[in-house]
């Protein structure tokens, strides 16, 4: 089996190794044993031991357990569309999006989405909850928010855009949750959402960890990222340059992929070398951060390009090939491209790609939510012998993800194992 001493690959991978060899000495190889956690000392599991007024002991049973994206789904959160709004069209945003779509932001940006869609992602979400409570999982939804609020900060102002996406903010890490410190402004207040759920999650034993909230000054972003074109995207791709720099850490937990120990993560817009790098220590010794890379014009959040759905089986982009594939397949691993996605060209996709088409969601080994619409990636799964769990969020695709992204899962009912040694 895959023994990877480095999963690098183009000029991304090499602008990896040079900043944190340059910053922290260490980035060649897995995760070297001496590394250590920045997180709180392992004593805090026992709760409050000291404290003699401590009221509130530790369950035996932790409701949070997941270590890998399709392991039997016993509770999930699920997003909500409600009070959606467009993100001020700031220069992480411009970054972010395509330029056929610069000036809906430009119009809208602080506004609703479209009130009318909205509804029907609404609608289709509220379907989706039926459907998965149906197959036997529990779901949680965030509490509604107003996104509309103007804030400021000391360094920036902006307002609010939605709950719509907890595999964003939210990584389930063993019976750990984390919540990433996003790049967006727009997404700074976005964990008040999910608190009240996190702290049930805590009360019943549950890790929970904020990484660095970062200020996200100006000195965050390439102030004159130079965007113009899809072939300007490329080519910045290709010379490892993003709009967010290294000022300090920053991630979406959607950039993340979960095989057990080992955990596969990408640079991108949002996701920078320190959040990387914080995240690696954190989770040290007992599992094992890697960065790959692929041919991405608008790398943003992995999982409709990388998708991991089974013990040695991965969905990989045909549009933005992995720059280590070569790895996985040496390692026994199967890899499929998924077929071109149906959706049609003029349905609004204001912050992503036809692909969340192969964004599923993986129920069990045998079982995945996929796009009704998408009758050819229904086909493929049902010749890899997996039943298909058919649902229409075709709106809610236009708020920027698909089943994956529209979701966090909880827990799953298995034990933490490696699938690469």
């Amino acid at each position: 089996m895959l023994r990877v001493r480095c999963l690098r690959g183009g000029s991304r991978g090499a602008e990896a190794a040079h900043y944190i060899g340059s910053r922290v000495g260490v980035f060649t190889g897995w995760v070297q044993r001496t590394f250590q956690s920045t997180q709180a000392a392992t004593a805090s599991q026992n709760t409050c031991a000291a404290d003699d007024k401590a009221t509130s002991p530790r369950p035996k049973d932790c409701l949070v357990c997941s270590y890998n994206e399709w392991d039997p789904l016993e509770e999930v959160i699920v997003g909500r569309a409600e009070n959606a709004c467009v993100p001020p069209f700031s220069v992480e945003v411009k970054a972010n999006t395509y330029e056929k779509y610069w000036g809906f932001y430009q119009k809208f940006g602080g506004q609703s989405f479209p009130k009318d869609h909205v509804k029907k992602a609404i609608a289709e979400i509220e379907e989706m909850c039926n459907i998965l409570k149906g197959e036997g999982v529990i779901v949680k939804r965030p509490d509604p928010i107003d996104w509309s609020v103007k804030y400021k900060t000391p360094d920036f102002e902006s307002t609010g855009m939605y709950a719509a996406m907890p595999r964003d903010i939210l990584l389930v890490v063993g019976n750990e949750i984390i919540e990433a410190p996003m790049a967006w402004r727009a997404r700074f207040f976005e964990y008040r959402a999910y608190r009240r759920l996190i702290k049930d999650y805590f009360n019943s034993g549950a890790k929970w960890t904020t990484a660095p909230k970062p200020t996200m000054a100006d000195d965050l972003y390439d102030q004159n990222y130079p965007i113009h074109s899809v072939e300007d995207r490329h080519k910045l791709a290709a010379q490892g340059k993003f709009v967010t720099t290294e000022f300090e850490p920053c991630f979406d937990a959607a950039d993340f992929i979960r095989a057990g120990r080992d955990i596969f993560v990408q640079r991108s817009q949002v996701t920078n070398y320190m959040g990387i790098e914080w995240m690696r220590r954190h989770l040290a010794p007992d599992y094992r951060v890697h960065i790959i890379s692929f041919k991405d014009p608008n790398p943003m959040h992995i999982d409709a390009t990388f998708n991991i759905i089974g013990p040695g089986l991965v969905l990989s982009n045909p549009d933005r090939p992995c720059h280590q594939i070569e790895l996985f397949k040496k390692a026994g691993w199967t890899v499929i491209q998924p077929p071109v996605p149906l959706i049609p060209d003029d349905h609004p996709l204001w912050m992503s790609s036809k692909w969340l088409s192969m964004n599923v969601l993986m129920l069990d080994e045998k079982r995945v939510m996929v796009d009704a619409n998408e009758t050819s990636i229904q086909k493929m799964f049902e010749k890899l012998g997996i039943s298909t769990i058919k649902v229409n969020i075709r709106h809610a695709n236009s708020l920027g993800g698909g089943f994956h992204c529209w979701t966090c899962d909880i827990r799953r009912r298995g034990t933490l194992q490696s699938y690469f040694d």
